[in-house]
């Protein structure tokens, strides 16, 4: 996939309750080295606050990795996260782009994301909840109450 343009495809499914973007990106392995990778983004209003990314190699093995939709949409634009997940805006010839790397305990993966696509799927995500929304159908006092709780013993 090196030197074209990757592939796009949007594809909203709001009738599940589910919002889905994929994306053919690429994972930066050296400086003249890529390998192609499908990434599926997907956003469930019940849950807004956090994207699920499903990265997926041809016949290789699909991993998902939950991200701050927050943390995502603010690394399209300047450096954000710190630790597993880190994403900054960069450039890839005349193309806006976006660096994320993944670390899991010992490894790290970089990819490298389209800007554009991924920018107007996160906006149309703060349209359908914004983001003073997120946390808004939350029983705090439920939540509050359950932290309080002793545990219980289960037997099955």
């Amino acid at each position: 996939m090196s030197g074209k343009q990757p592939d796009q495809q949007t594809r909203p499914t709001l009738s599940d309750g589910l919002s889905e973007l994929v994306l053919d990106i690429e994972r930066v392995l050296d400086l003249s080295n890529r390998q192609a990778v499908r990434a599926t983004f997907r956003f469930a209003p019940e849950a807004p606050w956090v994207v699920a990314v499903e990265l997926a190699v041809e016949d290789g093995p699909r991993v998902v990795w939950r991200i701050g939709r927050a943390l995502l949409y603010q690394g399209l634009h300047s450096v954000s996260g710190l630790g597993d997940v880190q994403i900054w805006p960069s450039t890839f010839g005349d193309r806006d782009t976006a660096r994320l790397q993944l670390t899991s305990r010992d490894t790290a993966a970089l990819f490298e994301l389209p800007v554009p696509p991924l920018a107007q799927w996160l906006g149309n995500t703060y349209e359908t909840v914004p983001l003073d929304a997120e946390l808004s159908d939350i029983d705090w006092d439920t939540a509050s109450a359950a932290l309080f709780q002793e545990p219980q013993a289960r037997c099955d």
